[in-house]
């Protein structure tokens, strides 16, 4: 069965399809994982590339670029959930929240970034750099469609608008939400991101949304200074990120998650292999 967002995968074993129905919403099924990538590899990387040109290139365009690599490996990562049943997504798309600025009064918005699975590095810079740098110019006229969807439900009555939540959520449910609504909404991609390191704080552990399909959120913080005991007895100092991924169980096993996971651990501590395509893209099963 095609669907807007993606195809329903048919070639599950019976335990994986029964999943969903005991686990019925992604509340239940949220798993945490407390981690640190040694950020040296990549600070040199930043640091070339800035000087060839990529000014504002960061440690955050490494994370997106490290994610979407490792889901053209591992695409049943970026499985959803919906009606009970999995589906494979079309395409990558990651979920951030920005503010417009810096401050205790600058407005906060969603920006939704679709990216290839093939996509390097610098493609993935040029794609977020764009997106980020039209919404945070925008004035709050400008608002993009995830501010506009919300005001439009923002005026509607309490009691009706609760209602409307409950229409949206059935809607959601089969499958029949707008695709204008889909590609406005925040609860719906293939992984949530947001970075603690512009507030200089550790991560946070983020809940999974009950609303929409995101089955995976990460939240990395700002760099820290960490001893490391060596095998002879000496210890060196080194600087890491730390970062919190919350993860749906529902859509795969925890060998394939692990397998996933430290592969985006591996292209961010050397990230030098993001500059170049990946070799092959593989496909999620049928």
């Amino acid at each position: 069965m095609e669907m807007k967002e993606g195809r329903r995968i048919k070639t599950l074993n019976p335990f994986s399809t029964i999943i969903p129905y005991i686990m019925v919403e992604r509340s239940d099924s949220q798993n945490t994982i407390n981690d640190c990538f040694d950020v040296s590899g990549a600070e040199q990387l930043v640091r070339r590339l800035r000087t060839e040109g990529y000014d504002s290139i960061g440690i955050l365009h490494i994370v997106i670029a490290a994610y979407v690599r490792a889901l053209s490996q591992r695409p049943a990562v970026n499985r959803f959930i919906r009606g009970q049943k999995i589906y494979a997504r079309n395409g990558i798309v990651i979920n951030m929240a920005v503010k417009r600025k810096m401050s205790l009064e600058g407005d906060e918005t969603t920006v939704k970034l679709k990216c290839n699975p093939s996509d390097t590095l610098i493609d993935i810079y040029h794609k977020f750099n764009e997106l980020l740098l039209d919404t945070v110019s925008s004035e709050e006229s400008e608002a993009n469609s995830t501010d506009t969807a919300a005001r439009i439900i923002g005026y509607i009555p309490g009691l009706i608008k609760k209602w409307v939540i409950w229409f949206l959520k059935t809607l959601d449910y089969f499958g029949l939400l707008p695709s204008a609504l889909i590609n406005a909404s925040p609860f719906h991609g293939s992984m949530f991101i947001t970075s603690m390191a512009s507030l200089n704080i550790p991560p946070i552990r983020h809940h999974l949304y009950n609303f929409g399909n995101v089955p995976v959120f990460i939240a990395f913080g700002a760099k820290r200074a960490e001893l490391v005991l060596n095998e002879d007895g000496s210890v060196t100092k080194r600087r890491v990120v730390d970062f919190v991924a919350n993860l749906d169980e529902r859509i795969c096993d925890g060998y394939y998650y692990a397998s996933a996971l430290k592969m985006f651990k591996k292209y961010l501590v050397s990230p030098e292999a993001l500059l170049n395509p990946p070799e092959e893209v593989v496909e999620d099963i049928r």
